[in-house]
């Protein structure tokens, strides 16, 4: 059983009403690790005035703490978890670190002020989905790579890595319910001359298909 992550740590900025917000996203695996992210933040913008997160732990999204650090209660530590979930992500933490520009935005300023650090930084993190699956290893003759090649892209299964030596071995990682398709159909279509290689199950992450869903207040 998978769950949707975010694949890679990011920061985002963007300026509203004199005020600066960055937003950043990391994956994370325990509390130790969200806080000791949360830290890092503080500690890079320690002149800031607020450093509002939110996180989510566990496959099931059992831990899930917020704070507001200062800002008006609910206008920022909630908003921000509700991106999460409305993402559905799991093991995730965000913090949007707030420069006060000397201008007020009000309780629904700040809100969507921080909806869009806490949006901008997961996007730019980019989603993707945890899977069970196997790193499999292709070995075939080089006449057989076009071919193979083109099965792979009409299955929609990435190469990770292509060796050439006295033949080409492919790196693919595939889950676990398609790895026995994966096997007859290189072996019918390389008539047995493929030899394949496969790793124990493993999670691995796969680019999430499906659109960002935006987070709509109200």
């Amino acid at each position: 059983m998978g769950y949707k992550t975010v694949l890679r740590r990011s920061e985002t900025e963007f300026v509203e009403k004199k005020s600066t917000f960055i937003g950043a996203c990391k994956r994370v695996f325990s509390e130790e690790e969200a806080r000791a992210f949360i830290d890092g933040i503080k500690a890079k913008y320690k002149d800031a005035r607020h450093h509002v997160y939110a996180y989510t732990i566990g496959e099931n999204m059992n831990v899930q703490r917020y704070s507001d650090d200062g800002e008006p209660q609910g206008t920022g530590g909630i908003p921000i978890l509700e991106v999460l979930k409305k993402n559905d992500l799991r093991n995730v933490c965000v913090v949007v670190t707030r420069y006060f520009g000397g201008i007020l935005l009000g309780a629904g300023g700040l809100t969507r002020a921080y909806v869009k650090g806490a949006s901008d930084a997961v996007k730019a993190s980019g989603i993707v989905e945890r899977v069970l699956g196997f790193e499999v290893d292709l070995h075939i003759e080089y006449d057989l790579l076009g071919k193979v090649q083109h099965y792979l892209r009409e299955k929609q299964i990435e190469t990770e890595e292509i060796e050439y030596t006295s033949e080409v071995t492919m790196k693919i990682y595939i889950e676990e319910t398609a790895l026995p398709i994966l096997k007859s159909d290189i072996v019918n279509l390389t008539s047995s001359h493929a030899r394949i290689s496969v790793s124990d199950a493993s999670l691995y992450y796969k680019m999430e298909q499906r659109l960002y869903k935006e987070f709509e207040e109200g």
